[in-house]
């Protein structure tokens, strides 16, 4: 009998609960609460001149009606700028409800809260504001205009800028045999996750205890920003993230105004208040992201060998920047996936608009840095006339170079090193999925019959499991019943499995046995929270050690109570015997009753743990160093991110007719260390191409010259159904982290990071001119054809070495 667990693909746990309607997500609470709905500003760009709610105070069931000039003390201050950095030197961050100006469609002006969510939006339509409306912003070539600004006192609309720099590139580039220069853009995007933001909280008066839900991706962070700003002490506080139906980086955002501002009107009304996202508030006063122009010139040889690289793009930030220029850093610094130039330049600079702000959406920047990169790869090998795999294979950081380091600094400020991995391995094994050394034969038979097909490939390297910690507590109970828990949270990750699988291989007990909680400060009181392929790293680890604690513990008392050494011992199955000899045993939670002496005894298990059952009466019942119990709560905190990689590809067929592109083959071949789970790790992969694929062919935010935005409905906004999106084929590679006790390295945005470089390489190679923006549409595929006729867009250049 084993307890194999780990690296197995075992079903996750928590999926027959969720599939039977089960599931308890925010909506599903606060039954009796008073419910909240808010007016939004419906101009981009206005002063508030006056606000007449006369019309809705006569509203039966209507109980409270807020604007900012009920806000007092912190409650009154600005949100908090959540992530400072030197070059942000104009951050700017907005109040709860707006004072007197408004710098974007949906941003909240009053909140009305009712016995119910109907009474609160009728109140809502009767209440009148007055605006003096100003020109508003709108992209970024207006951004960089500067003739209206965002915020009066940001002269030039910038928020922040930022240069590194490896070697001199620019030196280089001129130098270089051979030069390119490229223009590229990615248009904004958003998550969209089934479940909008929502938050339930209920003020206790007589214990002055304030306790929230809010479906967020740090209960931990809504926590204390709920304290900071109802001036409560953090103890007083507690939230839990319940069942969150998709988090993909827009609820990592925090504190929203709504998660303070519902706390807030639950402690003045002394009575439980929710609020729940409806699907257009979610666009128009949520968080975008990905809207980036490029400017790329590269210096290379004959060999395709990168000299210098020198990088200079503009990033829309939107209207405030409370979560800081993580998404333009993590730009910077993974666009140069797996590849090593000679000296790298890159400068951003982030811009102001009068849109909804932008913050980490599932990639968090590395879409826009891997469609830079990737397009720069495959430009040079048309230019040379060589194959895109061998200008990819000459560039590659090799096995035996790593750890490498770029010279650059990361997100969390620390050295970008990559820990480990083995590129030409990966593209060897996608080559072989996907077909690339026979694609040329199959596509010009395709040609013969009149049919439009190509193919292409897109490189990447993640950064995961960044700083700066999380804890894992692991508890045997006398029943045998393990209990973990970890204070981040869980958006359909499959944590309750993949925990589980660690602590069940970690403690030798069968996986049936254990029981994992998440994102409930009651339960573990410090965290950071789930983003950036973090989870399984960071509380993966600290489970991990925890687990390895309680281990050490229960050999320690068994030793005792067996006379044996505990280097003797090993546990198998939830019991500890002796190496050889199985019939030498004690059960792990018999264990767990002697761990923990007791004066009174409630049940069997308990008799036999009093002082009169157990111990040396020479010694005291708790050894000095001891604790009661057999738990332990253990922490990791990283010195780096370790670094996952992955490459892509991809065969499309494009409609001689329509332009419609559909995707014929895509595959993937994925490396994230040691595998938990390699099912769960699959699913992450295959959604994250499906959002990918949305990002690279259907879905944008379409804003117009007024800052408004013109399809924010599922009615106008594209997504891929299941019909869209390809059956995917997925190799695994395992080059283990020499940076954490598990070797793994993270895998939850793997699927999205190259999927608009990918199909553009693919949809190039279809068509025979280049693609330099994304999302492309069958329209804009067939406006292209015709410029293309008209000269106006570049066929694909033929290099001197294949003439």
């Amino acid at each position: 009998m084993t307890t194999r667990t780990f690296g197995e693909p075992i079903l996750r746990r928590e999926d027959p609960r969720l599939v039977r309607g089960d599931g308890r997500y925010l909506d599903d609470l606060g039954q009796g609460a008073y419910e909240v709905a808010f007016l939004r500003s419906p101009h981009a760009s206005a002063r508030i001149l006056e606000i007449d709610a006369s019309a809705a105070i006569s509203v039966d069931g209507l109980i409270a009606i807020y604007t900012y000039e009920d806000l007092e003390g912190r409650m009154a201050e600005r949100l908090p700028l959540l992530i400072p950095h030197p070059s942000l030197t104009a951050g700017r961050t907005g109040y709860s409800l707006a004072k007197e100006y408004v710098r974007h469609v949906g941003e909240a002006i009053v909140m009305v809260v009712a016995s119910n969510r109907y009474i609160a939006e009728d109140a809502v339509g009767l209440i009148e504001v007055s605006y003096e409306i100003f020109p508003p912003v709108v992209g970024i070539e207006s951004a960089r205009a500067a003739d209206h600004l965002v915020h009066a006192d940001v002269s030039d609309n910038i928020s922040a800028h930022m240069i590194q720099e490896v070697g001199d590139a620019r030196s280089e580039i001129a130098n270089s045999k051979h030069q390119i220069v490229l223009d590229l853009e990615i248009e904004r995007s958003a998550s969209m996750p089934l479940e909008g933001k929502g938050v339930y909280a209920v003020w206790d008066s007589d214990a002055k205890e304030m306790r929230l839900w809010s479906s967020t991706q740090t209960s931990t962070g809504v926590r204390a920003a709920v304290a900071a700003k109802l001036n409560l002490p953090l103890q007083k506080v507690e939230c839990t993230a319940p069942d969150v139906g998709g988090g993909f980086g827009v609820k990592i955002m925090h504190p929203w105004p709504e998660e303070v501002l519902i706390p807030w009107a639950a402690q003045i009304l002394n009575h439980p208040v929710k609020w729940t996202e409806d699907r257009r508030e979610h666009f128009i006063s949520s968080a975008h992201e990905r809207q980036q122009s490029h400017h790329v010139e590269v210096g290379f040889d004959d060999d395709g060998r990168i000299a210098g690289l020198d990088v200079t793009f503009f990033h829309d930030n939107g209207s405030y920047t409370p979560y800081g220029i993580i998404v333009p850093i993590i730009t910077s610094t993974q666009l140069l996936g797996p590849y090593k130039p000679s000296s790298y330049r890159v400068e951003f600079t982030s811009l102001y608009t009068n849109t909804v702000i932008v913050t980490p959406y599932r990639g968090a920047g590395r879409p826009q840095g891997v469609f830079a990169m990737e397009r720069t790869i495959d430009a040079i090998a048309n230019y040379l006339g060589m194959s895109r795999d061998k200008v990819r294979d000459v560039n590659f950081i090799q096995p035996g170079e790593m750890p490498y380091d770029q010279h650059l600094t990361f997100q969390d400020g620390r050295p970008l090193i990559y820990d480990s991995g083995d590129y030409p391995a990966s593209m060897a094994m996608l080559k072989k999925m996907i077909g690339w050394d026979d694609f040329e034969e199959y596509q010009q038979l395709a040609r013969l019959s009149g049919r439009k097909v190509g193919i292409g490939m897109a490189c990447y390297v993640e950064g995961t499991g960044v700083g700066p910690y999380e804890g894992g507590f692991v508890q045997v109970e006398t029943s045998g019943r393990v209990n973990v828990s970890t204070g981040l949270t869980s958006q359909g990750q499959g944590h309750q499995t993949a925990f589980a699988q660690i602590v069940s291989e970690e403690l030798g007990v069968p996986i049936e046995d254990v029981f994992v909680e998440t994102g409930d400060t009651r339960r573990f009181a410090y965290a950071v929270g789930t983003f950036a392929s973090r989870a399984a790293v960071m509380s993966g680890n600290a489970i991990a050690l925890a687990a390895r604690s309680v281990r050490e513990k229960a050999l320690r008392i068994a030793g005792d109570a067996l006379e044996c050494d505990p280097r003797d011992l090993e546990i198998i199955g939830g019991v500890v015997q002796v190496k050889g000899d199985p019939t030498n045993c004690i059960p792990l939670k018999t264990i767990a009753v002697l761990s923990n002496p007791l004066r009174y005894a409630f049940d069997e298990s308990a008799q036999a743990a009093t002082q009169f059952a157990v111990g040396d009466t020479s010694k005291p019942p708790i050894l000095e160093g001891e604790e009661p119990g057999l738990e332990s709560r253990d922490y990791y905190s990283p010195l780096q991110s370790t670094f996952a990689s992955g490459m892509h590809a991809a065969i499309v067929e494009t409609d001689p007719e329509t332009a419609e592109i559909k995707i014929l083959k895509y595959v993937v071949v994925h490396d994230c260390g040691r595998l938990i789970n390699p099912m769960i790790v699959e699913g992450q992969i295959h959604g994250g191409v499906a959002q990918g694929v949305g990002g690279a062919l259907y879905e944008r935010m379409e804003y117009d010259e007024n800052g408004q935005l013109l399809n924010a409905s599922f009615m106008d906004f594209l997504m891929p159904y299941a019909t869209e999106v390809p059956f995917i084929e997925t190799g695994h590679l395992e080059t283990p982290s020499p940076l954490n006790p598990l070797g793994i390295k993270g895998a939850g945005e793997a699927g999205v990071i190259p999927g608009s470089a990918l199909l553009a390489s693919a949809i190039e190679d279809a068509e025979g001119f280049e693609i330099r923006k994304m999302p492309i549409s069958p329209s804009e595929l067939w406006q292209l054809r015709i410029d293309h006729q008209n000269g106006l867009v570049p066929t694909l250049k033929i290099g001197e070495k294949q003439k």
